[in-house]
């Protein structure tokens, strides 16, 4: 950088720099990406209509559509190029609320917190009834069992031979009792210069855990299950996942033809009055939805069960109405383009996903990475950056269901990951950058053992050094949309955010709305996004690749667990 002074005013000339390791850093683009991202901001715009106005997202509902079509009409209205939805195969049964409400009638009147839970059925107006506890589990045996395939469904069948008979017409409370300790840590949590230098130390050398495909259990202790799944390709999480599902759904199979009036269940995260919900069944058309399933706030759900132990009995009133879209049509992604110069059939993608659970609006889960994702784009196309090579974005759905979006997407342009056969364009794609980790600012990037991309990030994350962008770590992080990308040795990345109250609050909950989420970071995160994809863009060559990885095993024969 020169300074000169003219007229006693300091004048910044800012031109292409390189970095002490040799790699190009364009300072000028940084700093106007920097003034557009922080002086005319339009991220929580972004947010607005895709939570507020559009929300909540679940895969296959009517709010992720009308969001991916609002998302379609935004991106075109920039000028980005060819902005659709691309579609990537049927998914299932759509399925959304359209009226709810849960209230204690006895001994006192009590309206209850609480979240029906995806894929169950409608109560077809107004029912009211006693309650029965009948928990699947103790909250010692949870811990064990539930990643156990084969006990798992022996524990569902104990529970069929026990109950059958006995719950026609009835709510069962189908959880333990949970002991809600007081709290022991903040619930917001920003990384300190000791938490950022714990991340930059490269983990500890593991032999690489022994698996089969298919899996019938992992680790019950969640640092070794942690462990072993960093390890596990993503289509054979994906099989265990399904798995277990059908064990969920012999039971959800007997309490639908034992009659009961609705099932009321209590997530083992929550605490503080916050309802964490997923889903109760399946959304495959060849299973029938779940019973009426509702997940409670923790306190509520413990005062139920104290009065069906203790008395008076309670009594309690449900009235559920659920959409259930039987067509099945063509799940998609957004798909826009920023074409590039000289190399433009060479491509970099940034993206997160669109879809959400519906407790809350889907916020920080993930319209905050997806905003983040359109406005970097947008500052690219405002500020009329010329790139190299053509940027895509996507926005995916299907990733709270097992990635299924961003894996179609793999499968279909770049690599079948079970076989390993690769595509013409799996030569053409520089990198994929991901947001997936909530509403905080990024800290720097997980290079997924790519060590060699390690200078490269550096130098071009350099300049944000000063608003906490530092860590360029070894360390792996998963479950998110860059894992199918890497999983067929694509360079594939996951910015580092700060938690804030993602994994305590917001994360698949009632309070993921637009509320939580914080502007300043998603600003900072939108220019830091989009200075990394510019200079990917005009790089001279493409990010360094890891060794491809091997086909997968083929699957064993003779499963207990199917």
């Amino acid at each position: 950088m020169r300074i000169r002074v003219l007229g006693g005013v300091v004048v910044a000339a800012i031109g292409i720099g390189t970095a002490a390791g040799g790699e190009p850093v364009d300072l000028d683009a940084i700093h106007r990406i920097k003034d557009e991202a922080f002086g005319r901001s339009q991220v929580m715009d972004h947010l607005f209509s895709m939570t507020d106005a559009n929300g909540p997202r679940l895969t296959g509902s009517p709010g992720l559509t009308r969001a991916a079509n609002w998302a379609v009409e935004r991106l075109r209205g920039w000028g980005m190029a060819s902005p659709h939805l691309e579609t990537w195969g049927r998914f299932g049964r759509g399925w959304s609320v359209e009226r709810f409400a849960l209230e204690m009638t006895d001994p006192v009147y009590t309206p209850l917190t609480a979240v029906p839970r995806a894929w169950c059925a409608g109560t077809g107006g107004r029912v009211v009834g006693d309650l029965v506890a009948a928990p699947l589990w103790s909250e010692r045996e949870e811990e064990t069992i539930r990643y156990d395939l084969a006990r798992y469904g022996a524990q569902v069948d104990a529970y069929v031979a026990r109950w059958r008979g006995k719950l026609r017409g009835h709510f069962v409370l189908i959880d333990p009792v949970r002991a809600l300790a007081a709290p022991a840590k903040p619930a917001v949590e920003r990384y300190d210069q000791a938490g950022l230098q714990a991340l930059l130390a490269a983990p500890d050398p593991l032999p690489v855990p022994k698996w089969e495909w298919p899996l019938d259990s992992l680790p019950a202790d969640e640092k070794e299950r942690n462990t072993l799944t960093a390890w596990l390709p993503q289509e054979v999480l994906s099989d265990f996942s399904v798995r277990r599902q059908r064990i969920g759904d012999r039971l959800n199979a007997f309490l639908r033809e034992e009659g009961v009036l609705g099932v009321l269940a209590s997530d083992r995260r929550g605490d503080g009055g916050i309802v964490f919900v997923e889903r109760a069944g399946s959304w495959s058309l060849d299973t029938p939805p779940a019973p009426p399933t509702v997940v409670v706030a923790p306190e509520a759900y413990n005062r139920l069960a104290r009065l069906v132990e203790r008395g008076p009995a309670p009594k309690v009133a449900l009235d559920l109405a659920v959409r259930l879209d039987e067509s099945s049509p063509d799940a998609f992604n957004v798909i826009a383009e920023i074409p590039g110069g000289r190399r433009r059939d060479e491509v970099v993608m940034l993206g997160a996903h669109l879809d959400s659970w519906h407790g809350g609006t889907g916020a920080t889960e993930n319209a905050a990475g997806c905003a983040v994702v359109m406005e970097a784009a947008r500052i690219i196309k405002t500020l009329g950056l010329r790139t190299d090579r053509t940027i895509r974005l996507a926005l995916w759905s299907g990733e709270e269901q097992g990635l299924l979006g961003s894996r179609a997407y793999v499968r279909t342009h770049f690599a079948d990951p079970v076989t390993m056969t690769l595509l013409p364009e799996h030569a053409r794609l520089s990198a994929y950058f991901n947001l997936d980790n909530g509403t905080g600012k990024i800290r720097g990037i997980y290079l997924q053992s790519n060590d060699v991309a390690r200078p490269i990030f550096e130098a071009w994350l350099a300049p944000f050094s000063d608003l906490g962008v530092t860590a360029v770590t070894l360390r792996n992080t998963g479950r998110t949309d860059h894992r199918p990308f890497d999983s067929v040795g694509l360079p594939a990345f996951q910015f580092v955010q700060d938690p804030l109250d993602y994994d305590t609050r917001t994360h698949h909950s009632d309070m993921d709305v637009y509320d939580r989420v914080q502007a300043g970071d998603l600003m900072q995160a939108a220019a830091v996004m989009a200075a990394t994809v510019y200079h990917t863009a005009n790089r001279e060559a493409l990010l360094p690749r890891k060794p491809l990885p091997p086909p997968l095993p083929p699957k064993k024969t003779g499963s207990p667990t199917g």
